[in-house]
């Protein structure tokens, strides 16, 4: 069985408070999970509930974990919850923490440590229990055996960032986020920038589950090119056009209420093709 647990859904900063009660306000972190093996997306806040939960109910009983974790990219959203990550503090724990290679040549590992600094935190990186290791990656398929493996692939952000698609047993997985449609401009021409388009889509083609950037409505997208995000309008197109079954929105604009994204949520619903899902704190999706 391959399943996705949303732990984190928001982009940019988390926003906790009355207005994010029902869909959350962590910033993103999923946990896949193929059979027995454990797999996490990102490392946002959203990796302190789901720590603490890994603790309370695997450690405890086995006294150990091991896990596979696969980073999109280095912005703070996406990294902060780790020196909460409570499985690093934890001997008998096996970490592998995979991502791209920066933009600026930094190491992941130089990165994500960092923030277990004393200019930023009590207890530095090398105070950890864990047996932690990093590795970076280019666009590549990775067989981590018994039949699991997950393919990345570059997407349009303002630094490196990867897309990851995890399969397994027949079944698959596609996390897109943070991704802008590629356009015709300075870097690319029209042809260009579809074919850009195109390689995407061949990406999560036929996903059974699809994850994809949809922070803002096709209005706000037009103010905010560049930034690196996609429209709710653009997902559901691409979904569509790939063969997708389940469209989940994902990365939630943090000043996003959560009666508009029910509304939004029910508005789509009924107009798409594809069967859609707004990303939810504590929801189970089987692919």
């Amino acid at each position: 069985m391959l399943s996705v647990r949303f732990w984190g859904v928001r982009g940019a900063i988390p926003c906790p408070g009355p207005d994010s009660v029902i869909y959350g306000g962590n910033t993103s972190c999923l946990e896949i999970r193929a059979d027995n093996r454990l797999v996490i997306v990102d490392l946002g806040t959203g990796a302190r509930p789901l720590g603490d939960w890994i603790m309370e109910n695997e450690y405890k009983k086995n006294g150990k974990i091991d896990a596979d974790i696969f980073v999109t990219h280095t912005h703070w959203d996406h990294i902060m919850g780790f020196p909460m990550f409570s499985p690093s503090y934890a001997p008998g724990a096996t970490l592998r923490i995979t991502g791209p290679v920066s933009s600026d040549k930094e190491s992941l590992e130089t990165i994500i440590r960092h923030q277990l600094s004393f200019n930023y935190w009590p207890i530095c990186a090398d105070e950890l229990s864990a047996k932690i290791t990093f590795n970076q990656i280019d666009e590549t398929t990775l067989d981590l055996g018994g039949g699991l493996t997950v393919t990345s692939k570059y997407l349009n952000h303002t630094i490196s960032c990867l897309g990851y698609r995890i399969n397994y047993n027949g079944k698959s997985i596609a996390a897109v986020f943070d991704h802008e449609p590629y356009c015709g401009g300075e870097r690319f021409n029209e042809a260009q920038a579809s074919e850009e388009n195109e390689k995407i889509a061949r990406f999560f083609k036929d996903a059974d589950i699809l994850i994809h950037d949809a922070q803002y409505s096709q209005e706000e997208f037009s103010t905010h090119l560049g930034w690196g995000h996609t429209s709710y309008d653009h997902a559901v197109k691409s979904a569509q056009s790939a063969g997708v079954k389940k469209l989940v929105f994902f990365h939630h604009d943090p000043s996003r209420t959560d009666k508009q994204l029910k509304k939004i949520e029910k508005s789509y619903a009924k107009t798409s093709p594809v069967k859609i899902v707004m990303a939810k704190e504590g929801i189970t999706l089987q692919a």
